[in-house]
This record gives C-alpha cells, sequence and structure tokens, in this order.
C-alpha cells in the first residue's frame, strides 16, 4: 500500500519558532526555518512516505468559520517565543515569523514536495479535502499534527501523528483511548467545546463524561445530535448533565457546524484549484537552489539526508 503524508504545516512550524533560539551571522532569527526542516527530515525517516503534501493555513483564516462565528479563534494570547526578543518591536517579531514561514515555503517549492495554501481557508479543511481524494483512494494517508481536530478523519486507512506527543493514533487507539469512535469525535468535542478557538461547551462536560454517559458513541456507527438528545430525554437519566445537554443543544448543534471536517468549508473553486495543484504536479528537486537559499539566510546546521533520499526516491517514481 502507498502511503501520503500531509503535514499541517503551520502546527509544525510554530514548534520550532516557539522554541529554537538560533540567529543567523547577521543576528536574525530562523529558529523556524530550521526546526522545521529537521522536523519534516525526522517525521519522513519514520513515516516513510511515497508523496508528501505539506498544507499551510491560508491568509485570514477561516472566513466561512468567522461569518458563522464572530468570536472564533477571538481573544487568543499574543505567541510567547522562548527565546529573547528584547531588540525587537512587536511588528519586527511578527515580520520575521512571516519571513521565516515563506522562506520555508520557497526552500519546499524547490522539492518534489506538494504545498497547498487557499487564502481564508485553515488548513483543516484543505487536509480533509486531500485526505478523501480519489487520487489517494487505496493509499494509507498519514496526517502530521498535534490538533485533535484531525481524530475525526481517522479511518482504516488514515492514521494521526502527533510529533510532540510521540504517538501514532489509529481508529482502535482512538476509541481505546477516550471511549470514542473517530466517526463520533466531532460531536462529543461539539458537546465540550474548545476554549483554544474560543467555542464553549455545555459546563461542566468533559469528553471523560461524554464517553461515560453515552457510550454507544464508542461505536462505528455515525450519530447525530438526536440520538444524544434521545438519550438524555430518557425518564431514567436524571442527572444534571442530560439536562444540562437538553437547554444547551442549539450550542452543541453550532459547534458540531463549526468543528465537522467531513464536510470541508470549501468553495468549488477551491476544490477545483486543489485538484488542478495534484493533476498538474511535476515533481522537481533543485538541491543547488535549496543549499543556496539556506546559506543566505544562515539555515546551516539542519539534516537533510532523508528528505533528500525521499526527494531522489519520489523523482525516481515519477519518471519510471
Amino acid at each position: 500500500m502507498k502511503r501520503v503524508m500531509i503535514v499541517d504545516a503551520y502546527n509544525q512550524f510554530i514548534r520550532g519558532y516557539i522554541v529554537d533560539p538560533s540567529k543567523s551571522p547577521n543576528g536574525q532569527p530562523i529558529g523556524g526555518m530550521r526546526t522545521f526542516i529537521n522536523i519534516l527530515n525526522k517525521i519522513t525517516r519514520e513515516v516513510k512516505p511515497d508523496m508528501v503534501v505539506v498544507i499551510w493555513d491560508g491568509k485570514g483564516g477561516s472566513q466561512k468559520r468567522r461569518a458563522m462565528n464572530k468570536n472564533y479563534k477571538a481573544g487568543r494570547k499574543p505567541l510567547r517565543v522562548n527565546w529573547s526578543t528584547e531588540e525587537m518591536t512587536p511588528q519586527d517579531t511578527d515580520n520575521n515569523k512571516l519571513w521565516q514561514q515563506l522562506r520555508v515555503i520557497e526552500y519546499l517549492n524547490q522539492t518534489p514536495i506538494i504545498q497547498f495554501m487557499e487564502p481564508e481557508v485553515e488548513a483543516d479543511d484543505v487536509i480533509s479535502y486531500v485526505k478523501s481524494s480519489s487520487m489517494f483512494s487505496g493509499w494509507q494517508k498519514v496526517i502530521v499534527s498535534a490538533d485533535k481536530d484531525f481524530i475525526q478523519l481517522l479511518d482504516d486507512k488514515t492514521i494521526l501523528h502527533r510529533p510532540i506527543q510521540k504517538e501514532y493514533l489509529n481508529k482502535n487507539a482512538i476509541v481505546e483511548k477516550f471511549g470514542i469512535h473517530p466517526n463520533n469525535f466531532a460531536l462529543a468535542r461539539a458537546i465540550v467545546g474548545d476554549p483554544s478557538d474560543n467555542l464553549p461547551g455545555v459546563p461542566r462536560v468533559g469528553l471523560e463524561t461524554v464517553a461515560k454517559r453515552f457510550p454507544f458513541l464508542r461505536e462505528e456507527k455515525t450519530c447525530y445530535l438526536s440520538d444524544i438528545i434521545d438519550e438524555c430525554e430518557k425518564a431514567e437519566n436524571k442527572q444534571k448533565v442530560f439536562s444540562n445537554i437538553i437547554e444547551e443543544q442549539e450550542l452543541v448543534e453550532f459547534n458540531y457546524q463549526i468543528m465537522q471536517l467531513s464536510s470541508p468549508m470549501l468553495s468549488i473553486q477551491a476544490k477545483k484549484r486543489i485538484d488542478e495543484t495534484f493533476e498538474e504536479f511535476s515533481p522537481c528537486y533543485n538541491q543547488t537552489e535549496i543549499r543556496k537559499l539556506m546559506i543566505s539566510d544562515g539555515v546551516l546546521t539542519v539534516n537533510m539526508q532523508d528528505l533528500e533520499q525521499k526527494f531522489n526516491d519520489i523523482i525516481s517514481s515519477f519518471s519510471t
């Protein structure tokens, strides 16, 4: 079975940007670029993919989700890094982060990695669409991200690699770990809410409570909010959690519409652009140019051994 590795790019880039204090000879922070390449090299060695797809969040985030909820992802605390920014203004820091991200994109443009970024669309929606693409029918899909949102996409041929947590999760592991099947994970999280995205849930209800009170969510059959409400309305279910969910069912339904990825929030035009990106993909690898770019940026202490081998393998597979 062929394997495609789908990387939630910003999720991995920001790991390095926050913790890596590396600077170029002229004092420019470069930790995000340096660590991203090292991370990509490491996960490529571990996953051994036949193809690598890197998906970035589009500028402005999800316009559709913000239109549904103006408070979506609002009020997030400013990003804090683990290295000194005393000599930089907040604007300098923002500009540097953007510059590093764009340079990583330039690096990867010299490789046989497929990249995609759709303006005002989150990477989550593009990843969901790519994962379900007919192009990868029969392939194993490995999604690389620390984000729990992708748990709902896991199936017989899709697993989630969370590098920070050092875990690979398939659908059986999710049922064992949470007592909830991936098919029902978006519904469960809609009940609980997601503070990181500024989405409040039903008060005093966590995933453990959901799994305990609604054991049918561990089954593969897809459940709906109506199934949850039916259970809550049973005469024998007198605990406060059930009445709370009934009272907040509109909130749960609203959360689900925002959190679900089974129907990614993509326009017809966006889907067409994604399809064309894959249909027109012609792999190339300019090792000299990527090295030239890295040297000019001072990104010298990176390990690309496994990446370089994979790039050559991809080129070879397309030429045969």
